[in-house]
């Protein structure tokens, strides 16, 4: 009985059919064990992201700014909500409410590769909250 043998795709040369070339690129592991995942899975990142979508009105902060790159003055669609100082630099700050933005799908991108200033952004989040805090506070005359 002869042996089955292939050609290798990752060296060239001629091996046993069960043989694995230790040129053969090694798979990536996925990432989804890292902190990061792990906060963006519960239930409080879930309500906090429900909450700055809700402060930003579910528009793109930068679009209704027409900052560079916006589409429509309004954007709606695509949107997330992005972390300034991203969980991998300082995960304490995931669930800080200044911390965070509502962004289209291309003003997210451009934030990521760091094409905005984080100071900016900062204090988009920062006026948005202050007008937030403002708007949900109770009339006197509410209160008695």
């Amino acid at each position: 009985m002869s042996m089955r043998l292939k050609a290798c795709a990752y060296c060239g040369r001629i091996h046993p059919i069960d043989y694995v070339c230790e040129k053969r690129p090694k798979r990536k592991e996925k990432k989804t064990d890292t902190e990061a995942v792990q906060i963006r899975n519960t239930s409080r990142w879930q309500h906090t992201r429900q909450h700055i979508r809700e402060r930003d009105n579910n528009l793109c902060q930068l679009c209704l700014r027409n900052y560079p790159g916006t589409r429509r003055r309004v954007e709606y669609n695509d949107l997330s909500v992005h972390h300034i100082t991203s969980l991998e630099v300082d995960k304490t700050k995931a669930f800080d409410c200044k911390n965070l933005i509502t962004l289209c799908d291309i003003h997210h991108e451009m934030a990521e590769q760091g094409l905005i200033a984080k100071s900016e952004l900062e204090q988009i989040a920062t006026e948005q909250e202050k007008a937030w805090g403002d708007s949900k506070k109770v009339p006197r005359s509410w209160t008695g």
